[in-house]
Protein backbone atom coordinates (compact mmCIF):
# COMPACT_ATOMS: atom_id res chain seq x y z
CA UNK A 1 0.00 0.00 0.00
CA UNK A 2 1.54 3.20 -1.02
CA UNK A 3 1.23 6.18 1.02
CA UNK A 4 -1.71 8.44 0.20
CA UNK A 5 -4.70 11.07 1.61
CA UNK A 6 -5.81 9.75 5.22
CA UNK A 7 -3.22 6.61 5.22
CA UNK A 8 -1.57 6.00 8.58
CA UNK A 9 2.26 6.19 8.02
CA UNK A 10 5.14 4.47 10.22
CA UNK A 11 8.27 6.06 9.39
CA UNK A 12 11.59 6.50 10.95
CA UNK A 13 13.18 9.67 10.78
CA UNK A 14 16.88 12.07 11.38
CA UNK A 15 15.93 15.71 10.88
CA UNK A 16 19.00 17.87 10.67
CA UNK A 17 18.88 21.43 10.47
CA UNK A 18 21.09 24.51 9.02
CA UNK A 19 20.64 28.04 10.03
CA UNK A 20 20.81 30.66 7.64
CA UNK A 21 24.38 31.67 9.07
CA UNK A 22 25.88 27.87 9.48
CA UNK A 23 27.88 26.04 7.31
CA UNK A 24 27.10 22.43 8.65
CA UNK A 25 23.71 20.49 9.41
CA UNK A 26 23.27 19.72 12.66
CA UNK A 27 20.93 16.49 13.77
CA UNK A 28 18.33 17.74 16.28
CA UNK A 29 15.96 14.32 15.80
CA UNK A 30 16.38 11.07 15.18
CA UNK A 31 13.41 8.67 15.49
CA UNK A 32 14.01 5.05 15.12
CA UNK A 33 12.69 1.74 14.26
CA UNK A 34 11.84 0.94 18.42
CA UNK A 35 10.05 3.83 18.26
CA UNK A 36 8.60 4.94 15.31
CA UNK A 37 6.71 7.99 14.02
CA UNK A 38 3.28 7.66 13.24
CA UNK A 39 0.87 10.00 11.15
CA UNK A 40 -2.28 10.65 9.06
CA UNK A 41 -1.29 11.65 5.64
CA UNK A 42 -2.86 15.07 5.41
CA UNK A 43 -2.98 15.61 9.07
CA UNK A 44 0.53 15.60 9.70
CA UNK A 45 1.34 18.97 11.48
CA UNK A 46 4.37 18.94 9.66
CA UNK A 47 5.08 21.47 6.83
CA UNK A 48 3.20 20.30 3.41
CA UNK A 49 6.35 19.79 1.47
CA UNK A 50 7.09 16.97 3.98
CA UNK A 51 3.74 15.15 3.67
CA UNK A 52 4.39 15.78 -0.24
CA UNK A 53 7.79 14.35 -0.40
CA UNK A 54 6.25 11.19 0.96
CA UNK A 55 3.48 10.99 -1.03
CA UNK A 56 3.57 7.52 -3.14
CA UNK A 57 5.99 5.79 -1.00
CA UNK A 58 5.54 2.28 0.01
CA UNK A 59 7.05 0.56 3.28
CA UNK A 60 10.51 -0.49 2.93
CA UNK A 61 11.28 2.70 0.82
CA UNK A 62 13.35 5.35 2.08
CA UNK A 63 13.42 8.91 1.63
CA UNK A 64 16.13 11.77 1.53
CA UNK A 65 14.95 15.32 1.36
CA UNK A 66 15.08 18.84 2.55
CA UNK A 67 13.05 21.62 3.22
CA UNK A 68 13.46 25.18 2.52
CA UNK A 69 12.75 27.95 5.58
CA UNK A 70 10.24 29.03 3.01
CA UNK A 71 8.44 25.76 2.24
CA UNK A 72 9.05 24.74 5.96
CA UNK A 73 8.20 27.17 9.38
CA UNK A 74 8.76 30.31 7.39
CA UNK A 75 11.06 33.33 8.22
CA UNK A 76 11.05 34.95 11.93
CA UNK A 77 8.77 37.73 12.48
CA UNK A 78 10.38 40.18 14.41
CA UNK A 79 6.47 41.37 15.72
CA UNK A 80 6.02 37.74 16.85
CA UNK A 81 8.75 38.85 19.85
CA UNK A 82 6.69 40.54 22.79
CA UNK A 83 6.85 41.88 25.59
CA UNK A 84 4.05 40.93 28.50
CA UNK A 85 3.83 42.66 31.88
CA UNK A 86 5.27 41.03 34.75
CA UNK A 87 1.71 40.60 36.15
CA UNK A 88 0.54 37.88 33.23
CA UNK A 89 2.75 35.80 35.17
CA UNK A 90 1.06 35.97 38.49
CA UNK A 91 -0.98 33.03 40.25
CA UNK A 92 -2.63 33.38 43.44
CA UNK A 93 -0.78 36.87 43.62
CA UNK A 94 2.77 35.22 43.27
CA UNK A 95 5.26 34.62 40.59
CA UNK A 96 7.05 31.32 40.04
CA UNK A 97 10.46 32.46 39.21
CA UNK A 98 11.23 29.41 37.98
CA UNK A 99 8.84 29.05 35.47
CA UNK A 100 10.39 32.76 34.31
CA UNK A 101 13.45 31.79 33.38
CA UNK A 102 15.40 32.64 30.03
CA UNK A 103 14.93 29.98 27.31
CA UNK A 104 11.59 28.11 29.04
CA UNK A 105 8.77 27.50 26.60
CA UNK A 106 5.44 27.94 27.74
CA UNK A 107 1.92 27.46 26.46
CA UNK A 108 0.15 30.79 25.69
CA UNK A 109 -3.38 31.79 24.80
CA UNK A 110 -3.43 34.79 22.17
CA UNK A 111 -7.01 37.43 22.42
CA UNK A 112 -8.77 34.74 20.28
CA UNK A 113 -8.08 31.94 22.25
CA UNK A 114 -5.93 30.28 20.18
CA UNK A 115 -3.16 28.60 21.68
CA UNK A 116 0.58 29.09 21.06
CA UNK A 117 4.14 28.16 22.32
CA UNK A 118 6.09 31.12 23.33
CA UNK A 119 9.89 30.88 24.68
CA UNK A 120 10.97 33.71 27.44
CA UNK A 121 13.87 35.58 25.88
CA UNK A 122 14.70 38.02 28.28
CA UNK A 123 12.70 38.92 31.69
CA UNK A 124 12.99 42.65 33.36
CA UNK A 125 11.80 43.44 36.70
CA UNK A 126 8.05 44.33 35.09
CA UNK A 127 8.54 42.67 31.91
CA UNK A 128 8.87 39.15 29.93
CA UNK A 129 9.89 39.28 26.43
CA UNK A 130 8.38 36.15 24.93
CA UNK A 131 9.32 34.77 21.10
CA UNK A 132 6.18 33.14 19.30
CA UNK A 133 8.15 32.26 16.42
CA UNK A 134 8.53 28.63 15.04
CA UNK A 135 11.66 27.26 16.83
CA UNK A 136 12.58 26.15 13.27
CA UNK A 137 11.57 29.20 11.35
CA UNK A 138 14.57 30.20 8.94
CA UNK A 139 15.94 26.76 8.89
CA UNK A 140 16.88 24.72 5.85
CA UNK A 141 15.32 21.17 7.43
CA UNK A 142 16.89 17.95 5.80
CA UNK A 143 14.88 14.42 6.59
CA UNK A 144 16.30 11.16 5.84
CA UNK A 145 14.39 7.95 6.76
CA UNK A 146 12.56 4.81 6.01
CA UNK A 147 8.75 3.92 5.30
CA UNK A 148 8.18 1.00 8.03
CA UNK A 149 4.36 0.57 7.45
CA UNK A 150 1.71 1.72 5.65
CA UNK A 151 -2.34 1.66 6.34
CA UNK A 152 -5.95 2.37 5.88
CA UNK A 153 -6.71 4.95 8.85
CA UNK A 154 -9.58 3.99 11.37
CA UNK A 155 -12.91 5.73 11.41
CA UNK A 156 -11.62 6.99 15.13
CA UNK A 157 -8.61 8.37 14.06
CA UNK A 158 -9.76 9.90 11.59
CA UNK A 159 -12.43 11.79 13.59
CA UNK A 160 -9.63 12.43 16.21
CA UNK A 161 -7.21 13.62 13.58
CA UNK A 162 -4.29 11.37 15.20
CA UNK A 163 -3.07 7.41 15.05
CA UNK A 164 -4.00 5.33 18.03
CA UNK A 165 -1.34 2.60 18.97
CA UNK A 166 1.81 1.83 17.73
CA UNK A 167 3.72 5.21 16.52
CA UNK A 168 0.81 7.19 17.72
CA UNK A 169 -1.48 7.89 21.06
CA UNK A 170 -2.44 5.68 23.68
CA UNK A 171 -5.39 6.46 25.05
Amino acid sequence: MEITKNKVVLLTYDLSIKGPDEEEFELVEAIGEDEPMGYIHGMSGYPERFEDNLEGLKPGDTFDFSISPDEGYGQRDPEAVVDLPLDVFRVNGEIDQELIQVGNVLPMTNDEGQQMNGRIVEVSNDAVWMDFNHPLAEMLLHFTGKILDVREATPTELSHGHVHGNGGVHH
